[in-house]
């Protein structure tokens, strides 16, 4: 390995999705590293598909966690969820959303895709430009590591859109995908270690 490439493969190798957060405020400058970073991903046609709301406010953090949860609680009541299990699985996703450090919304934006005339190749059109999100969000998990956070992504936006663009005001062609939550990992967390990786039960060549 290049000796370059050594301090990337740590970072990306070290890197884990961290739920307990230390109370403790985020530099606000860490934040926009963050996003920076973000928007270096490769993206289709050189366009730039990823949009960020930074959830900051009390108020607004309160607004979409409300909206979310009348959202989902609607779907669980559907499914024959008990009123017990629903609150629980409810009020739990209320908490993350309130308390983390730092909650960022991800977000698509197809703005710059190209408009074919058939629906399997707006499918793939598609499918490249949510790859170019995750990418990004790759790249924020790798980056928040490096500044001594941890992070994880939640995807309840893709299952209640709508809830969560009425809540925070969002753009019509910024569509809700992830959330990215950051913070400092709690005093003394050490993660698990991973289990051995056999390439090649991911790998084949031809």
């Amino acid at each position: 390995m290049h000796p370059e490439a050594e301090p990337v493969s740590r970072a990306i190798a070290s890197r884990r999705s961290i739920r307990r957060f230390a109370p403790r405020p985020v530099p606000t400058a860490a934040v926009r590293d963050l996003v920076a970073l973000a928007c270096v991903a490769p993206a289709p046609h050189h366009s730039r598909p990823w949009r960020f709301v930074h959830v900051a406010s009390s108020e607004s953090r309160q607004c979409l966690a409300d909206g979310m949860a009348e959202a989902w609680r609607a779907d669980l009541e559907h499914e024959g969820e008990p009123p017990h299990a629903i609150e629980r699985r409810v009020g739990r996703s209320r908490r993350q959303l309130t308390e983390a450090p730092v909650l960022l919304l991800a977000c698509l934006s197809l703005e710059e895709a190209r408009p074919w005339p058939d629906e399997a190749r707006r499918c793939a059109e598609r499918d490249m430009f949510v790859q170019s999100l995750g990418a990004a969000l790759q790249n924020i998990l790798v980056a928040a590591h490096a500044w001594g956070l941890g992070g994880y992504l939640k995807g309840a936006p893709l299952f209640c859109p709508q809830a969560v663009s009425q809540a925070l005001d969002l753009p019509a062609d910024w569509e809700p995908s992830f959330f990215v939550l950051v913070g400092y990992p709690t005093e003394g967390f050490e993660a698990a270690p991973r289990p051995p990786l056999a390439v090649d039960d991911f790998l084949v060549s031809r």
